[in-house]
């Protein structure tokens, strides 16, 4: 009997297993190790992961050597999995942005599964590896059950936890049994000095007549009190011995009134409504507006309230979005009141309403024009009274009387930040899209018999905001590029320098100093000097704990920071002269 060749048993050469390794490590790499040494890079990081996944299944399908059963059978087993898994995660994570993006964040953790599995399991049985890898495939979808999101920083990165641990709020809640009655007397303090609202008195971050000391390592900081709070991601209006913002308490959004010595509470008024979304969690996003004896705020869901500063008795409530017909936007309504002309003015993200003070009646309002997070900002150019707000179509400026169009610009976007007036009256005006900030622009507006005209002067990627205000000193502009701060001219836009990683922080400036206050995202307070030769870091202290999204505040020599956790106040040394 003659034995050919086809008639020899067929010995199938073992599983390729090498190029799956190195994937797997350079996803790793790519993934989760590369956005700790350069921060800023988490967009990269995520296409990266995908990437090292259809590689992965590139490899596993065509160059692998696995039984083609074995093949299709793992690519159905890991949709399966992550399908089964959506059903059960915290909610934390189902209704939100990081469910949406599951299948996503799983890749990396599927792709080590398979590959370490494969490995384990390669001197085993056919029946065995595949248990060994299926079994693999589950547990790495079935982790991401154990954990829930406090949702994500600026670089896209979740603030993951287990399941079964207590959030700030709840640990809040559970220890809130708090006496809200007004102090019999208050001591004296050095913050006679007023910050109404948002960004200070003109919605620019500036701190006028304030000099502080800067070598901290022989002055440092002085921390006055420390204490917990609810969610949100309002900054402080601070009048006399009381500072107001607004924060989460379970079911209800809170106003609420802290002595600014003690921080003991002094009231706290409470809407039944809660705001939640999975990028930046619970609670109001706007800060509370102080104006001749009233706090005005305006919450997370729409609505409005003018409350005694005194006492937070309600003087009257509407909700703006009812009066607009507006949706709540994604990130929730973010834009702080503008009290001007005797009415208060609120932006419903594209769309304005205002309300008289006294009454709160209707006075006027304006349709959207795209959506926003910005707020209403007052000014005046060629001597005519004006409210900006930037919107999705760009920006637009309107006659506070009556609501009335006086002119636009148009930037496509969903802007955030606020626009600044540059010394002799051009504009810098910001616009952010999905990814981002996409750079800055200056723009002239003039004013004659025939009306307004507005010309571009110049467009810049020389900085490009996302959700973090700039300031503007001495010919130049300071904010962030990203993650990183730098500084550019006013003249054409060009940069000056780029340095320092606060990731997405906020900043305040002090003219008199040429100086910097920033508060970076992680809740490091640091000086850094505004001046254009070059990027100069003259101290850093970690002032708090956990991301911190909102404004700092200084008034006087009283520091105020707070994020979605809890409010730290410092005082600062005055300028040795």
């Amino acid at each position: 009997m003659i034995i050919t060749q086809s008639d020899k048993p067929k010995i199938r050469k073992p599983l390729r297993l090498w190029p799956g390794i190195v994937i797997v490590i350079a996803q790793w790499l790519v993934r989760f190790v590369v956005p700790i040494v350069v921060p800023g890079t988490g967009g990269v990081a995520i296409l990266g992961g995908l990437g090292g996944g259809l590689a992965l299944i590139v490899w596993w399908l065509f160059f692998s050597r696995a039984p083609w059963t074995e093949r299709l059978g793992v690519i159905v087993l890991m949709v399966i999995a992550v399908l089964v898994t959506s059903r059960f995660v915290d909610g934390s994570i189902a209704n939100g942005m990081m469910g949406m993006m599951l299948p996503i964040s799983s890749i990396p953790f599927l792709s080590l599964a398979l590959v370490a599995s494969a490995v384990v399991s390669r001197g085993l049985s056919n029946g065995l590896r595949r248990i060994s890898m299926a079994a693999a495939i589950i547990l790495a979808c079935a982790m991401f059950t154990l954990v829930r999101t406090g949702g994500i920083d600026g670089d896209a990165d979740s603030d993951l936890h287990w399941r079964w641990s207590q959030s700030p709020e709840e640990r809040l809640l559970a220890h809130a049994a708090e006496q809200l009655a007004l102090p019999s007397s208050l001591p004296a303090t050095t913050t006679d000095a007023n910050w109404p609202g948002f960004r200070g008195i003109e919605r620019d971050g500036i701190v006028r007549g304030v000099g502080i000391e800067t070598n901290w390592s022989a002055s440092p900081p002085i921390e006055l009190w420390r204490r917990p709070i609810g969610p949100g991601w309002s900054s402080f209006a601070v009048g006399g011995n009381f500072l107001y913002t607004q924060e989460q308490r379970g079911d209800d959004e809170v106003v609420a009134c802290y002595d600014a010595i003690s921080g003991k509470p002094v009231w706290m008024h409470r809407d039944a409504t809660r705001f939640w979304e999975s990028n930046a969690g619970a609670g109001p996003r706007a800060t509370p507006t102080l104006s001749d004896g009233r706090i005005y705020t305006f919450g997370a869901t729409g609505i409005v309230n003018a409350l005694d500063a005194a006492s937070g008795a309600v003087v009257w409530s509407r909700n703006a979005a009812s009066d607009t017909g507006a949706k709540v936007p994604g990130w929730g309504f973010s834009s702080s009141p503008l009290v001007m002309d005797k009415m208060v003015i609120i932006a419903t993200s594209g769309a304005l309403v205002a309300y008289d003070l006294a009454s709160g009646d209707l006075r006027w309002s304006r349709p959207s024009r795209g959506g926003s997070y910005s707020s209403p900002h007052g000014l005046t150019l060629d001597g005519v009274s004006q409210v900006l707000l930037m919107n999705g179509a760009g920006v637009s400026s309107i006659m506070p009387a009556d609501g009335k169009l006086l002119w636009e610009h148009g930037w496509p976007g969903v802007p955030i930040v606020q626009p600044a007036v540059i010394p002799g009256g051009d504009l810098l005006i910001t616009t952010a899209d999905a990814m981002g900030g996409i750079g800055i622009r200056r723009i002239e507006v003039a004013h004659d018999a025939a009306g307004w005209t507005v010309e571009e002067r110049w467009t810049s990627k020389a900085l490009k905001p996302y959700f973090n205000d700039f300031v503007i000193h001495k010919g130049h502009a300071f904010g962030f590029d990203g993650a990183i701060l730098a500084c550019i001219d006013l003249e054409a836009g060009k940069r000056k320098w780029k340095g320092g990683r606060y990731g997405n922080g906020q900043l305040v400036l002090l003219p008199d100093q040429d100086l910097l206050l920033v508060l970076s995202e992680d809740g490091e307070l640091a000086l850094v000097s505004a001046t254009p030769d070059k990027f100069t870091e003259l101290a850093r202290f970690p002032a708090i704990e956990g991301k911190t999204w909102n404004h700092p505040v200084l008034v006087g020599d009283v520091l105020l920071v707070r994020n979605s956790q809890e409010m730290v106040a410092f005082r600062l040394s005055p300028q040795v002269r």
